[in-house]
């Protein structure tokens, strides 16, 4: 299989899970997850039809990124990746938007150093996912939210979150509504910006995330096939 006829299956499965949800299939963005899959494959991808990338690793992502949106026009990249904060200045330069921002050092470090332009970022809610990232319940999220939004040069867009690692569906599920109540109460708390994104669902549970709410799911296995190296 190539990555177009894997990309060409994962439309068929969103577009389904859309219906099943009576949602529109041009509601819920699609992400390649380039992670240890090189600059080829990720033209592949783009060749294919993609135009929206995530990356874990600042500076995996500067080898393989470096020109490569000036010569692939709408290519828009995000990280998804756990951040440290000394690489904070290096990432707000150069992705479209930080998906990960988990905690409040990480935010007061990205609103400093925007260099002057807007950095969309998602808020990192914590549902069950393993390593524990994340802001761990809704009060922190909603502090979180309102620094992020002290600083001009940040741009609040969303939440993302990382359901358990399990087969079985009922935590899953639970784990993607959590984070689309979150999203309604920072709708509520702080109604005159867009909170629109929600950032759920990777290869093993996309179709769920769909049914629950996500407007941004992130594929990397069943699009590109197992990494090279863990």
């Amino acid at each position: 299989m190539t990555i177009a006829d894997n990309l060409l299956r994962i439309e068929e499965r969103l577009l389904e899970a859309c219906r099943r949800s009576g949602r529109r299939r041009e509601d819920v963005r699609l992400m390649g997850v380039t992670k240890f899959h090189d600059r080829a494959e990720t033209e592949d991808a783009w060749r294919a039809g993609l135009r929206l990338f995530g990356e874990n690793r600042v500076q995996e992502a500067k080898g393989k990124f470096d020109g490569f949106r000036e010569s692939h026009p709408g290519t828009e990249l995000h990280l998804i990746g756990s951040l440290q904060r000394n690489k904070a200045k290096s990432a707000a330069l150069f992705f479209d938007c930080i998906e990960s921002v988990d905690r409040d050092d990480l935010i007061t470090g990205l609103g400093g150093v925007s260099g002057g332009r807007e950095l969309r970022i998602l808020l990192e809610l914590h549902t069950g996912e393993e390593s524990k990232r994340g802001f761990p319940g809704e009060d922190s999220l909603l502090r979180a939210a309102e620094l992020a939004l002290s600083f001009p040069g940040l741009k609040p867009a969303g939440i993302m979150t990382m359901a358990p690692f399990t087969t079985e569906e009922a935590p899953v599920r639970a784990a993607f509504r959590a984070a689309r109540k979150a999203r309604e109460r920072l709708e509520a708390a702080f109604p005159h910006n867009d909170w629109s994104c929600l950032s759920m669902g990777m290869s093993g549970d996309f179709e769920i995330a769909v049914e629950e709410g996500s407007t941004l799911v992130r594929i990397g296995t069943v699009l590109f096939g197992e990494r090279a190296r863990a």
